[in-house]
């Protein structure tokens, strides 16, 4: 067995891990990985880390939101993972150690007013009034590429990450469907509406320089456009709509909840996705399923015919 210090494992592990994850899994996880060094204080043999040094790494973060922890301890278990196959450890000590239970988040989609409220949002900016003048809306530069992104988010359930790596040759408007790479690298394709294929259309005619390897949604210099900047141009597009709450992951959510309530099935929503198991799926399904007995309840003949 190799006896490879902490620093050496991480040099290897980066050359199997960044062909094989996204950006994003890799910034989370390496930044774990500088955590877990700053507490350890020293350069130890990988193998030499045990299950005690797991814990009080994690322990000294309670502080922090019980996912935050769960991820810290999902970085350093893929670090472990891969030592083991490579037989540079004994076993996969963070395996040993049982993280905190995550907090059920809800589930909260956004209505039908809402999407309307951020769509009307992205033709102007919010009124303002000047002394002497009435109240007057500019233009909103942003407003054609933020439409078209809400009507993808909510036609697709993407992630904000698979939205940011979409390039031109990944969308494929005469068959009506998106190339995403998801989470492990696994690409999938996901169809898209009629409706969504125009808006993409007209935001691509207004791009005439752009190459099949451009970004779909591009900044002003035609680069991919920052996950954690598209973050926040969302959550200022929700605040000037009066929506509560806005965030890229609910369209997610409301894409998933009215899929199933418009009749689609627990496994191709799985599939368009990109989830690797149907406990999330199920979770949509338990809510929509409210809404269909709540609707029943309301258009039942027994019950409102009083028999």
């Amino acid at each position: 067995m190799k006896q490879l210090t902490l620093s050496q494992a991480l040099e290897g592990y980066v050359l199997f891990a960044e062909p094989k994850l996204s950006p994003h899994t890799l910034q989370d996880y390496f930044n774990t990985f500088r955590k877990f060094q700053s507490f350890l204080g020293e350069d130890l043999l990988i193998n030499d880390i045990n299950v005690e040094h797991i814990a009080g790494f994690i322990s000294q973060y309670q502080h922090l939101k019980k996912k935050t922890l769960r991820n810290y301890h999902t970085g350093l278990s893929a670090l472990w993972t891969w030592a083991f196959q490579q037989n540079l450890v004994d076993e996969k000590i963070p395996q040993t150690y049982q993280p905190p239970r995550a907090d059920e988040i809800a589930i909260v989609p956004y209505s039908e007013a809402d999407i309307k409220a951020m769509l009307a949002s992205c033709q102007k900016r919010k009124p303002y009034l000047l002394p002497g003048q009435r109240e007057t809306a500019t233009d909103f530069p942003e407003g054609p590429r933020l439409k078209t992104s809400l009507l993808l988010l909510l036609d697709t359930g993407i992630r904000a990450s698979e939205y940011c790596g979409l390039k031109i040759k990944d969308v494929d408007l005469r068959n009506r469907n998106i190339m995403v790479m998801g989470k492990g690298r696994k690409e999938r394709q996901i169809p898209i509406s009629s409706r969504t294929a125009q808006a993409l259309w007209s935001y691509f005619s207004t791009r005439p320089d752009m190459l099949i390897n451009s970004p779909a949604f591009a900044t002003v210099n035609d680069t991919h456009i920052n996950r954690d900047n598209f973050l926040k141009s969302i959550y200022r597009l929700g605040e000037r709509a009066g929506v509560q709450g806005p965030t890229i992951h609910r369209f997610r959510h409301t894409f998933a909840i009215n899929y199933l309530r418009n009749g689609g099935d627990i496994y191709t929503l799985q599939r368009i996705l990109g989830h690797s198991t149907l406990d999330m799926v199920k979770r949509y399904l338990s809510i929509a399923q409210v809404d269909i007995q709540a609707a029943h309840r309301r258009a039942s003949p027994v019950t409102n015919w009083g028999l």
